[in-house]
């Protein structure tokens, strides 16, 4: 809990992962993390899409994932940023009514994106290349790719926290937990190289 806001109980408090992922799919979401990072890194010298819009996408990603860990760490970036409390608790509980409009195909797609666990219809994608241009539409899915990295982590972190509590999740293991997080520090190396030879050739 953060001064002026509260972590929706669908994620603060949860009983169940909302949503899991496997091994692979951690490898895959963190080979797209060093060519991610670079758009991102891109985008906050030029300033295409601002740093609250970033969030938002973020936030966005987080709350279909249901990742207690990330939405307590990107709460308080929001916060820090001058985002409103009722504004990150709107996107945290998946209510649209604060959405900009300009940025509310942004917010769909990113929807979209982690329901689809990170493999977007080609058809979303090209719909906000329509609505932002192509190297703005780059920026989206970058912010897309980092934060659901981010969450398949965040995720089983989330659940080990909530065992430490004395409440394990009904759909986890303390095997799995700890299987996800070493072995997410030993394969983030390689998978980070995988991800430079993409991004570069």
């Amino acid at each position: 809990m953060f001064k002026g806001i509260t972590i929706p109980d669908s994620i603060g408090l949860q009983e169940n992962y909302k949503r899991k992922y496997n091994f692979w799919e951690m490898y895959m979401a963190f080979s797209r993390i060093p060519g991610a990072a670079m758009k991102l890194a891109k985008n906050k010298r030029k300033q295409l899409l601002s740093g609250h819009f970033v969030e938002r996408i973020q936030l966005a990603v987080t709350e279909v994932n249901g990742c207690a860990a990330c939405s307590y760490a990107h709460t308080a970036m929001a916060l820090k940023m001058g985002m409103s409390s009722e504004e990150i608790s709107s996107l945290l509980s998946g209510n649209d009514s604060m959405v900009d409009p300009y940025e509310a195909k942004a917010i769909l797609f990113a929807q979209h994106f982690a329901e689809s666990r990170g493999k977007p219809r080609k058809e979303a994608y090209i719909s906000i290349e329509d609505a932002y241009g192509k190297e703005k539409a780059k920026i989206v899915l970058a912010a897309c790719r980092v934060m659901i990295a981010g969450n398949i982590y965040g995720l089983p972190f989330s659940a080990l926290q909530s065992r430490r509590k004395g409440k394990p999740y009904r759909n986890s293991s303390l095997f799995f937990e700890l299987s996800m997080l070493v072995g997410g520090v030993f394969i983030l190396p390689l998978a980070s190289v995988h991800g430079l030879l993409k991004a570069f050739f």
